[in-house]
């Protein structure tokens, strides 16, 4: 009979074996022991047990025999992304979602990383998998979640995805978005319908005038008239984005070969907003090929920040967004999608108002600053020595990035002492540099951070738990 020689974190008997989670004392890790059947699993055999580190193999072979470790379509339900780009941050999720949501309102997606993460990261859609599969048993999460396979942009990216297992799908045809077409004038905008990809739209500029500019569409509480201009300017900044998403989730059906996967169509990283003519034959065009769309993420009126409140006029956003809803309840098939969505407290209220439970909030580097924040508490050396490489990499980093940070005013580290440190994670320049310098900080830091929170979970969980409280109490009915 093998010992315990730690902490039990759980225990789970299924069928004809028993699985124990199990945190080492000396330097707090953890172990998994099958007794039983140990089919498919490796360790070391010790009497009737099997002692197994947690590899991606012994993931695999554990979700086998628990099917609440696999994820599953979340269909247009609300739902909650939460990103975690150090494979950590599951526990703190789960923890905010029991604390805040105990009737199971929100649905979560656990494993959740976009290509441009996984390239700066070095880190690949099973790793992310398999960090998510261990912290769910750890914390036995047995409702429904989800993967999602985070702005992929081209048909070579879906493979890996697949194969690890992911339900959601972004596709992010945003280098595709013609964003001039928004101030072209009528023969500009002619001649790019005109070279537009009619073969993959499967259809023609005169059956989208007839469908389009020869009725009038009645929505709840608003009405929509298309002009030849107003469906000109559509087609010409989002016919090639649409074609580009369809050549995509084709390339997602065959993987797939009939199975259901939830798909997202985000738009989100353009230079204009979308309007309510855009949101409609968007979705129109997606659904009239039976594109499974089950959530939308269009360019909001204001700005989209990382790691910061919205910044706009609320008055304008509010407005704006009824009148997306008001698409949204037309055609009853799919959610808002809310990219860069951390931390948006002002308007949470506003989207859950008038949205309700179709909603999908997307976050991603809001649980790694609080890493950070736990570093400045608990190592100030090493949080000194992140706050360098950030501001060090910040011009090379943000180039991607729609931001407002002033680096100028993000402070050297030698200019404070250990106390002011955690509070700068609340100030907006320090919170936008460290966000978006995250490929450099961790690269460089990943590995002394990563054993900081292994020293220090319940610091970490507790701290990601009372921010996601934050962010999904406005959403709970």
């Amino acid at each position: 009979m093998s010992e315990m020689n730690g902490r039990i974190r759980r225990v789970v008997a299924m069928d004809d074996a028993s699985y124990i989670l199990e945190t080492l004392p000396a330097n707090g890790l953890m172990r998994l022991i099958v007794r039983g059947n140990s089919e498919g699993f490796s360790g070391e055999r010790q009497g009737d047990a099997l002692i197994c580190v947690l590899s991606a193999e012994n993931a695999r072979a554990l979700q086998a025999r628990l099917p609440w470790l696999t994820p599953q379509p979340l269909g247009a339900r609300l739902s909650f992304g939460f990103g975690d780009r150090i494979g950590l941050a599951t526990p703190g999720h789960i923890a905010a979602l029991r604390s805040t949501d105990p009737a199971g309102c929100i649905a979560p997606i656990f494993a959740q990383q976009s290509v441009r993460e996984n390239e700066r990261l070095q880190r690949t859609p099973d790793e992310v998998m398999v960090a998510a599969i261990w912290s769910i048993f750890a914390e036995d999460w047995r409702a429904p979640w989800g993967a999602d396979a985070d702005h992929i942009k081209e048909p070579a990216h879906v493979a890996p995805f697949v194969a690890a297992g992911y339900t959601f799908f972004t596709v992010d045809p945003s280098d595709h978005v013609d964003n001039a077409a928004q101030s072209d004038d009528l023969t500009t905008l002619r001649a790019k319908c005109d070279m537009l990809p009619w073969d993959v739209l499967e259809t023609n500029y005169a059956a989208l005038h007839t469908a389009y500019c020869r009725r009038t569409i009645k929505l709840d509480r608003l009405t929509l008239q298309f002009s030849e201009e107003t469906l000109l300017r559509a087609l010409a900044k989002y016919g090639r984005a649409l074609a580009h998403t369809l050549t995509i989730t084709a390339t997602l059906r065959a993987a797939f070969g009939g199975a259901l996967f939830d798909l997202e169509m985000s738009v989100d990283e353009t230079d204009t907003p979308t309007s309510v003519h855009e949101h409609y034959f968007i979705a129109n065009e997606l659904l009239q090929r039976g594109a499974p769309v089950v959530s939308l993420a269009p360019r909001f009126v204001g700005k989209f920040q990382k790691g910061v409140d919205y910044m706009g006029d609320l008055a304008v956003f509010e407005a704006e967004l009824a009148q997306h809803v008001a698409v949204l309840r037309h055609f009853d098939r799919y959610k808002l999608s809310i990219h860069t969505g951390s931390d948006k407290f002002s308007i949470y209220p506003i989207i859950a108002r008038h949205a309700g439970e179709r909603v999908h909030i997307k976050t991603a580097g809001t649980s790694y600053l609080e890493a950070l924040r736990i570093a400045a508490l608990r190592d100030p050396t090493l949080f000194r020595q992140i706050l360098e490489t950030g501001r060090a990499h910040y011009e090379h980093d943000k180039k991607t990035y729609y931001l407002d940070c002033r680096p100028e005013n993000v402070p050297s580290a030698a200019t404070l002492n250990d106390a002011a440190l955690p509070t700068l994670l609340d100030q907006f320049d320090v919170r936008q540099l460290l966000h978006v310098t995250f490929g450099s900080i961790l690269t460089a830091h990943g590995a002394a951070l990563r054993s900081l929170l292994q020293a220090h979970p319940d610091d970490y969980c507790n701290a990601l738990r009372q921010h996601f409280a934050r962010h999904c109490a406005p959403f709970i009915q």
